[in-house]
């Protein structure tokens, strides 16, 4: 059995009542499982922590649960099945993600190592009949990290899956997936909650974060709300932003965003003093103190396009260093080293550039 690539996903809810934000998807499956029509592939896209790997744990843990029907969308959650599929362990639930220290999901997660090639990985385990009940389930996370050989190999299983098996992709975004990946999957797009629910998501992740500390910090409103602006409804960015200093950094960075020309050096000093805080050596804290930062300029950037255009005008510079900005998240995704990238992005904005260097970036 294809087993994930890296540690299983985090906590999610226990049932569908608990799923913050998102019910037309919850009546949208229940009408298909009550019709008997989910099956097939379905691919899942929308803002990191907004819920998808959430829904496909619950549609899993509904699927396979044997003492209620799936129809009912009530999964019981005390049958081995429903415990199996919440510790990531039933026979018959293929998980797969992208490796934490990996750009891109490895192709023998897929179809097997090369001296087995087709005889393990995700396709092949797909096809395999159920061991305990009467459907498989397949998650395949981290879509979006998939190459194109990689989706190449997943093409004739989403095409032509087992009709005892039910695909699911989760990903951010339809456009970073193939088209060939998206014509063979039903795709259905999860929202990022506002207002209540946004914040209600937010408290939750919180939680999560703040499970080992005695006297957790009481967050505000007003502070979860600014939160989920400026991450523009990136849960991921939003939890990282609510615990942190967002009003000191927001401030700093944005004094250089507004100027009618932005020194890159002090961009870059701005950048590189809020990344050191965060960490000096490691990786993945740095990556994702810098996708904050880029999180802010967007709503910046964007906050100036929407003015701009009431007034009948279109501001160029300010598309092009929003262009450059959304271009950083795809940088930081494929690992780019993070000294040069901050140097070339100050570079950029100063200049106004999208940064488009021929594919590059």
């Amino acid at each position: 059995m294809a087993k994930s690539s890296s540690p299983p996903p985090p906590a999610f809810p226990a049932t569908w009542d608990q799923l913050v934000g998102h019910d037309w998807i919850q009546t949208a499956l229940k009408i298909a499982i009550g019709k008997g029509r989910l099956g097939g592939s379905l691919l899942f896209v929308g803002s990191p922590g907004v819920g998808k790997t959430a829904t496909a744990m619950l549609v899993a843990q509904t699927v396979l649960c044997r003492k209620n029907k799936s129809s009912d969308l009530n999964p019981c959650g005390t049958c081995p099945d429903c415990v199996q599929v919440r510790a990531g362990t039933h026979p018959d639930l293929i998980q797969v993600s992208k490796p934490a220290d990996r750009t891109l999901i490895p192709l023998e997660a897929l179809i097997g190592p090369v001296d087995a090639r087709l005889q393990e990985g995700f396709c092949h385990d797909v096809h395999l009949r159920p061991m305990q009940g009467a459907r498989k389930v397949a998650i395949l996370h981290d879509a979006d990290f998939l190459n194109e050989e990689g989706a190449n190999c997943l093409l004739k299983t989403l095409e032509e899956p087992p009709s005892n098996a039910l695909i699911i992709l989760i990903g951010t975004s339809e456009q970073k997936q193939l088209p060939t990946i998206r014509s063979r999957c039903q795709t259905m797009r999860f929202v990022s909650p506002t207002g209540d629910d946004g914040r209600t998501l937010l408290r939750q992740h919180l939680a999560r974060c703040n499970e080992a500390i005695d006297d957790p910090p009481n967050y505000s409103d007003e502070t979860l709300s600014d939160a989920l602006e400026l991450s523009a409804g990136d849960m991921q960015v939003a939890t990282r932003l609510a615990s942190g200093q967002s009003g000191e950094l927001r401030g700093k960075l944005l004094a250089q965003l507004a100027a009618p020309v932005p020194d890159p050096v002090v961009v870059a000093r701005c950048i590189n003093e809020h990344l050191d805080s965060v960490s000096k050596k490691e990786a993945p804290l740095r990556r994702a103190a810098m996708r904050d930062l880029c999180a802010i300029a967007v709503q910046h950037y964007r906050g100036v396009l929407r003015s701009t255009a009431l007034q009948g005008k279109f501001d160029e510079a300010t598309r092009n260093r929003l262009d450059r900005t959304l271009r950083v998240f795809r940088e930081i995704d494929r690992s780019a080293n993070m000294n040069t990238l901050v140097d070339c992005y100050a570079t950029d904005l100063t200049l106004a550039t999208t940064g488009d260097r021929g594919g590059i970036g």
